[in-house]
């Protein structure tokens, strides 16, 4: 919804416009939290040192950077260079863009639900580690395939929308795998901090991913963005040769599992 209404603000009222209404709507939000929030709400009871946030657990911090460079992956072609590219290539307006990136979006969130009757149709094993490199190496192979048909010139606008479906279907289930796998790794005793810690690298790898779209973009354009791409869901499947595995001994998979 938020990706649909951005589209409608800015056909309607502009960039500049579109900000000033988001300003306005999100001091209107800080000034109801002051009011009707309760200000203990969120507090730790006990003050936590800044290198309390990382995580002792070896599987969370493989983990934790998997999610940073997957997502890092997404949004380094998504976030601003395939709106920007949709615009200028094909001249798509701001309905037509905000509209798809809102439905690309509803469709991403569907299959990641469905995720786990995909994984047990093809395995009947809970996921571990083995199962995220598989499908972050599969994932792998969906930019480059579609940096290299646009480069050989085969219907750019096609290629496009087909290849961002296929990444939208793989990637839910590489996200919702991370997911599951989080909160099985998560110590009993620290599950906020360890979940807190892997969104915070979720976070991170999205704030690369966003500088790096605009930045490639406009160096080298949308192709480069997709290798770029390719290249940190490598890094993915690299790293999570390191996750836990059923069978390795002091798995948290293995241990969830029994």
């Amino acid at each position: 919804m938020g990706i649909f209404l951005g589209g409608v603000l800015l056909a309607l009222a502009g960039f500049r416009g579109a900000i000033l209404i988001m300003a306005i709507c999100l001091a209107g939000v800080w000034i109801l939290s002051k009011k009707f929030l309760r200000r203990d709400l969120g507090k730790a009871k006990a003050k936590k040192r800044f290198r309390d946030v990382f995580s002792k657990s070896r599987a969370v911090n493989a983990l934790a950077a998997a999610r940073l460079f997957l997502f890092a992956s997404r949004d380094t072609w998504f976030v601003i260079a395939l709106p920007v590219f949709l615009a200028s290539q094909f001249g798509w307006g701001h309905w037509q863009i905000g509209t798809f990136l809102a439905v690309w979006i509803i469709g991403y969130g569907a299959v990641q639900a469905l995720a786990p009757k995909i994984t047990a149709s093809i395995s009947p094993k809970a996921p571990d580690g083995r199962t995220a490199l598989y499908w972050s190496a599969a994932l792998a192979m969906v930019p480059a395939t579609i940096a290299l048909a646009l480069h050989s010139g085969i219907h750019p606008l096609l290629t496009i929308l087909s290849g961002l479906m296929v990444f939208a279907f793989v990637f839910a289930i590489n996200s919702s795998l991370h997911s599951y796998l989080i909160v099985s790794y998560a110590r009993e005793d620290g599950v906020s901090m360890d979940v807190g810690f892997y969104y915070m690298a979720n976070a991170m790898g999205r704030l690369l991913g966003t500088l790096l779209s605009g930045w490639i973009f406009q160096i080298a354009g949308i192709e480069a963005c997709l290798i770029i791409s390719s290249i940190f869901l490598m890094a993915t499947a690299l790293i999570s040769l390191a996750l836990p595995k059923q069978g390795d001994e002091d798995s948290p998979a293995a241990t969830v599992v029994s």
